[in-house]
């Protein structure tokens, strides 16, 4: 009685449970995240490498695999390896089949497979893929069930197969549920985060589209998509695609492709049932044209009825319309773990990170053991003579290696080389080949020790090893993705490519308006006017820009946001406009004080702001590519300072600031460094009390600078007037202000084809010629470009340059 042992009841079951429950977690039903692979599928593959079942090599009979899984690696029922083998060659199942068949593996018709006896494989291409580089050291071996061979843990996999084909079963307590997805998209999602690997989650779906299903169909609505890549959960409506035609004065709904995982029969069968039981009503007939050139079910309807309203009680009634609930569960480091895309695409990047690195060693390993021997050979070529008297004097091999390693001090692994060396070697012709085979071997050395010497050269390899697969495999979506129930298409298609004036008020009222509603007038006009105001809201702000152009609002507090121009909707010359609260996440008292139009095929690589306390900063673009509608910190601003003007340069520019008091700085841009985002920047120019900086503009040859005061005042005067100083001073004066003038309000760049907006604080428009600016000297006061009336003043100008003038 030495084994019996007093046990609590229910503790022996928990622990039982437990371990028949991992059991089947780890090893039957989830995948591992690393190759996408339920342990059967990837006994599977690697059975059928083992016995040659190449995509070259002749088919095979799937009983000879089955039989060789379930002998050495899969000691399970010969059905479930079998069925495991099928969905793999079944192009209805997998987006990328692992398995070319040949015979009946079933159909989407929901038709089972023939038996294994009549049915051949052999692997696909894409599988190769998967099994690349495995006699390398890559992974690691683990015994088989009765320990008489080896198998792989887990896959190479070039492919990043979990996503790409997707992954289903049902565990004890938990069950997964992965969709596939285009390879293209995944490999572009994985490009981008090798480079940019802190990027947020929401970026990636710029890359990842959403599910696409090997049966193409429909995904209506974008929220599901958005939720399960960022939580793991979602349910996804699948639609078939169906198209309604008219025959004469016959009506039909004809569909072509149909949810994932749905059977067409199923489909047929429910819709006949619906029909019989009355619950759809205006169907006289229900056809099957399906044929090699693809699927076409045909739902013919009666005359007098509508058929786009049938089409929507098809919908609602059969499973022409689905619900594919979608649950990113996978093993990871063996435990089920739920999933982030994000987190998915950066497991399988440190996998191949791993499979890389170790091949890289396997590879330098052998490279140096060769080229070791060959250095022997070359030596005992430029002794061969002795060396060969060495050898026929010796009793036998073992005494010539030990003489050769004694007397010659060659290695144990060179003697044993040279020993085996056949004589055709000795030529002077294979002196040569070796020679230059050690050189080849010497740069090889060097190219693996810098990859294992460099993380970005390694990431290199990764990038161009996806890159080829890409090319290789990558086809175009199947299913497509609609929103609110139209099929989704690229609103930029639809948006006019034209430019349009941003016009921003005090209030935070914001307006698009195309340009061309704008009329040019002579100088001295009194304009028109170009908004209503409201509650003494007057506009602030107008910016010149395309339909298609992103807009990047720089907010008083030191914020940016970032939309597009199509995104604000569109108002006449009187519209009050929309709150920009509307579209971006202003915080209380936050409101915006620059609005940047970020131009297409625009070169600009730096941010360049300045603030009315004459602080200046730079910062690469690329730091604001994360901004959107919640706002991200563009400079931190010290109590009492904001954020007056902002940039696009160069990084080699020559930096201008005009002050209210007339007076500009001019300095180097390459005088401040690029900064963080979170940086206070640096002193630009000195800022007497009352005054504050107006604007900020590059120099560019061949421009003049136009200035504005309050009261309509301005001119034009050459850049060259405007020499460079040391950055922190005062400036020099660019205009004589005075009472009739008022304080300086802006300045810009124009040449003479240029034309020029003004907006009054109170709402009055004006556009000019510039070449009408009348060109002065620093200390002039200027001339009188538009009339402001009483108590109004100028607040903003724009400039309309002949490009788009053209367009517009």
């Amino acid at each position: 009685m030495e084994n019996v042992f007093d046990i609590l009841i229910e503790e022996e079951m928990k622990s039982s449970y437990i371990d028949y429950a991992m059991s089947v977690i780890v090893g039957r039903a989830l995948p591992d995240v690393r190759d996408g692979l339920k342990p059967v599928q990837r006994r599977i593959l690697f059975a059928m490498r083992q016995l040659g079942l190449v995509p070259q090599r002749p088919f095979r009979k799937s009983a000879t695999v089955v039989g060789e899984v379930i002998g050495k690696f899969h000691p399970h029922g010969d059905m479930a390896v079998y069925d495991a083998l099928v969905r793999m060659a079944q192009d209805f199942s997998l987006r990328y089949p692992l398995i070319e068949g040949q015979g009946n593996f079933g159909s989407i018709d929901g038709d089972p497979p023939a038996a294994y006896r009549y049915t051949e494989v052999r692997l696909s291409k894409v599988a190769m893929e998967m099994l690349a580089d495995l006699d390398e050291d890559t992974v690691d071996y683990t015994p088989n069930f009765d320990g008489r061979l080896m198998e792989p843990l887990v896959l190479p996999s070039k492919i990043p197969n979990l996503l790409v084909n997707g992954s289903s079963g049902i565990a004890v307590g938990m069950a997964t549920n992965i969709p596939p997805h285009n390879l293209g998209e995944i490999v572009d999602a994985l490009l981008f985060l090798i480079d940019n690997p802190e990027t947020p989650d929401e970026e990636l779906l710029r890359f990842v589209k959403g599910p696409d299903f090997p049966t193409g169909g429909i995904i209506v609505g974008k929220k599901g998509i958005k939720e399960v890549y960022l939580t793991g959960h979602a349910r996804l409506t699948v639609r078939s695609r169906c198209e309604i035609v008219e025959e004469g004065k016959v009506s039909k709904i004809i569909v072509t492709e149909i949810p994932y995982q749905v059977s067409k029969s199923q489909i047929i069968e429910k819709i006949a049932q619906a029909v019989r039981e009355k619950r759809i009503d205006g169907i006289s007939d229900l056809r099957d044209e399906s044929d090699r050139e693809g699927m076409r079910i045909v739902v013919e309807i009666k005359k007098g009825y509508s058929a786009e309203n049938i089409y929507w009680q098809l919908l609602k009634h059969t499973p022409l319309q689905t619900t594919f609930s979608a649950t990113l569960l996978a093993l990871v480091n063996g435990e089920p773990k739920t999933l982030t895309l994000k987190r998915m695409l950066q497991l399988y990047l440190d996998h191949r990170v791993n499979v890389v690195e170790r091949r890289t060693r396997y590879r330098l390993r052998k490279a140096e053991e060769r080229a070791h021997i060959v250095e022997g050979f070359l030596k005992a070529l430029s002794m061969i003579d002795a060396v060969v008297d060495l050898i026929k004097k010796s009793e036998d091999t073992e005494s010539a290696k030990n003489a050769l390693v004694r007397e010659m001090e060659f290695t144990e692994a060179q003697a044993k080389a040279i020993l085996d060396m056949r004589l055709s070697s000795l030529t002077r012709l294979e002196g040569e080949k070796l020679e230059s085979e050690l050189k080849d071997l010497k740069a090889k050395i060097e190219e693996f020790k810098a990859i294992l010497g460099d993380r970005a050269k390694l990431n290199s390899v990764i990038k161009g090893e996806l890159l080829e697969v890409k090319e290789k495999y990558n086809d175009e979506r199947r299913t497509v993705i609609e929103e609110n129930g139209q099929v989704e298409f690229d609103i930029e298609d639809l948006v006019p490519d034209e430019e349009v004036t941003i016009t921003l008020t005090h209030l935070g009222y914001i307006k698009r308006t195309p340009l061309r509603y704008y009329k040019q007038q002579s100088r001295g006009g009194t304009g028109r006017s170009g908004i209503k105001v409201y509650e003494e809201d007057y506009p602030v702000s107008v910016s010149i820009a395309n339909n298609h152009d992103d807009l990047l609002f720089f907010t008083d507090q030191g914020r940016v946001f970032r939309i597009k121009a199509y995104q604000i909707p569109e108002g006449g010359l009187q519209a009050k406009g929309r709150p920009i609260r509307n579209f971006i996440n202003l915080k209380k008292g936050e409101w915006v004080t620059t609005v940047i139009p970020l131009r297409r095929g625009n070169n600009g690589e730096y941010i360049f702001m300045a603030t009315k306390k004459g602080r200046v900063k730079k910062t690469h673009i690329y730091q604001f590519r994360s901004a959107s509608r919640r706002g991200i910190i563009a400079i931190s601003l010290k109590e009492g300072d904001g954020l007056v003007g902002v940039l696009l340069t160069s990084g080699r520019d020559d930096i201008i600031i005009a002050k209210s008091d007339g007076r500009a700085m001019r300095f180097k841009e390459a005088d401040v460094r690029a900064m963080s985002r979170q940086a206070r920047g640096v002193k630009g120019t000195r800022v007497p009390s009352g005054h504050k900086v107006v604007s900020i503009v590059p120099f560019n040859e061949g421009k003049r600078l136009m200035t504005i005061t309050e009261k309509g005042y301005g001119k034009s005067l050459d850049l060259d007037e405007i020499r460079v100083q040391k950055r922190g001073g005062m400036g020099i004066k660019i205009q004589k202000l005075t009472k009739t003038t008022g304080k300086l309000v802006k300045v810009a760049l124009i040449d003479e084809e240029d034309q020029v907006i003004f907006l009054t604080h109170l709402g009055t428009v004006i556009r000019l010629k510039a070449k009408e600016i009348k060109k002065l000297g620093r200390y002039a006061r200027g001339i009188r470009l538009m009339k402001v009336r009483g108590n109004d003043y100028i607040v903003d100008l724009a400039i309309i340059s002949p490009t788009v003038e053209r367009e517009s």
